[in-house]
């Protein structure tokens, strides 16, 4: 049987994992992209990013601990976990397939896909380089 607890500390054992939070939830990011949510605390359940086929998988070899988010979110791979029916192998499996599903997307996504604010951040530096490099005065030889 896991707990919330459990849920977040096997979260925040994967490289580089920082708890954050999305509309008053607590989640799970890796490089602020999101792998994992405890927004279905109150019910005992956490919740993880998984593939459709992932999903599929889980839930068909441990339907009492595995179940898609309802609505649109489930058909799009959210899947709650139950903790009381999960034990730490199992949850640490799922959060691991979940944070591992984002890292290799991470690793495929091409620099011109990335979000507009991530370049900004990335060519900040440059920019304020060149500003400066404007602005000293040229010595002549």
């Amino acid at each position: 049987m896991s707990t919330v607890a459990d849920f977040r500390r096997h979260a925040l054992a994967l490289p580089g994992a920082v708890e954050s939070s999305h509309m008053g939830h607590p989640d799970f990011r890796l490089n602020d992209r999101i792998f994992a949510t405890l927004s279905a605390q109150a019910k005992g359940c956490g919740v993880l990013k998984l593939t459709l086929d992932q999903q599929q998988s889980f839930i068909s070899e441990l339907p009492a601990v595995f179940e898609p988010v309802h609505g649109g979110w489930g058909r799009m791979g959210m899947t709650f976990i139950h903790l009381a029916a999960a034990d730490d192998a199992i949850l640490q499996g799922a959060l691991a397939a979940a944070y591992r599903n984002l890292e290799l997307k991470q690793q495929k996504t091409k620099p011109s896909t990335r979000r507009k604010s991530d370049l900004k951040k990335a060519e900040a530096p440059k920019i304020k380089a060149k500003k400066t490099a404007a602005k000293s005065p040229r010595r002549e030889p």
